[in-house]
């Protein structure tokens, strides 16, 4: 028996209609349906080049870095203070929330890049990546943030130059007129050398890098210069904080030494020239 003409037709038509759905479907899926690629920043470290806030970009001070953990965390400097976020990314888009920032003082001019980067470094972001170079913008494009590529640096070898004092949870900059001399290079042989803020130094250290513990072997040897209040003051504190076992932790390209009690300083490590 024949079928009525409306079955026939819509029969005719499902056969049609499903090739077509079905190559519909592929396309979308080839086409991104699925969602851009997740940009590759977990276990990642960078230098903050400069950001920009409403038109006014600002080249960023030494020692401003982000670093990406595998934790779903941003943490590094502004050149200034210590900050931490909690970061998620979605394709191309990089959502941050901040979370915590250390309160130490500085110059006016780092205190107020902080501040352009605090304001930029935070919300959804769209990232882009292009050799080397990651740009996060907001939504507007009114306020974007210039990352570069960095490798860590080593324990050894590395020149660290001190930028401030920790004590606990509390960070604090360096004496003022005593930010610029004191470092040290911790050498392959275990020997570290460098300044206090004022008179050169050199010691032996035994480094136990799976405790993460760098102990100074006897009294640390140094020069006999006198220098003002500022310097003598950092010297006396850095001094009396090399007298015995410190634990370290290294993040990308900041040493942090503390001692039992919790105090201790933070170094950069320097560029190398």
């Amino acid at each position: 028996m024949p079928k009525p003409r409306s079955t026939l037709a819509a029969a005719v038509l499902l056969a049609v209609l499903t090739p077509l759905t079905a190559c519909g479907q592929e396309e979308g899926a080839g086409s991104g349906g699925a969602g851009d690629p997740d940009l590759p920043l977990t276990g990642t470290h960078w230098t903050v080049a400069a950001v920009t806030v409403d038109g006014s970009r600002a080249q960023a001070p030494d020692g401003a870095a982000v670093d990406f953990a595998e934790d779903g965390r941003a943490q590094g400097s502004t050149g200034c203070n210590r900050f931490g976020a909690g970061v998620a990314v979605d394709g191309a888009t990089v959502t941050v929330t901040q979370e915590e920032v250390t309160e130490r003082g500085c110059p006016d001019d780092r205190q107020r890049f902080e501040t352009a980067f605090l304001a930029a470094f935070t919300g959804p972001l769209k990232g882009t990546l292009e050799d080397g170079v990651l740009t996060l913008a907001s939504p507007d494009g009114g306020k974007k943030v210039e990352l570069t590529a960095e490798p860590s640096a080593p324990l050894r070898g590395t020149t660290w130059k001190v930028d401030g004092l920790v004590s606990l949870d509390t960070a604090a900059s360096l004496p003022a007129g005593a930010e610029d001399k004191a470092r040290l290079v911790i050498g392959a042989d275990g020997k570290v050398t460098g300044n206090l803020g004022c008179n050169n130094f050199s010691a032996t250290a035994k480094i136990d890098e799976k405790a993460r513990t760098l102990t100074v072997e006897g009294p640390a040897a140094t020069t006999r210069m006198m220098c003002g209040s500022p310097q003598m003051t950092l010297e006396t504190k850095l001094y009396e904080l090399l007298d015995g076992p410190l634990s370290y932790r290294l993040e990308h390209r900041t040493l942090t030494l503390t001692d039992g009690a919790g105090e201790g300083l933070t170094a950069r490590a320097e560029q190398a020239q």
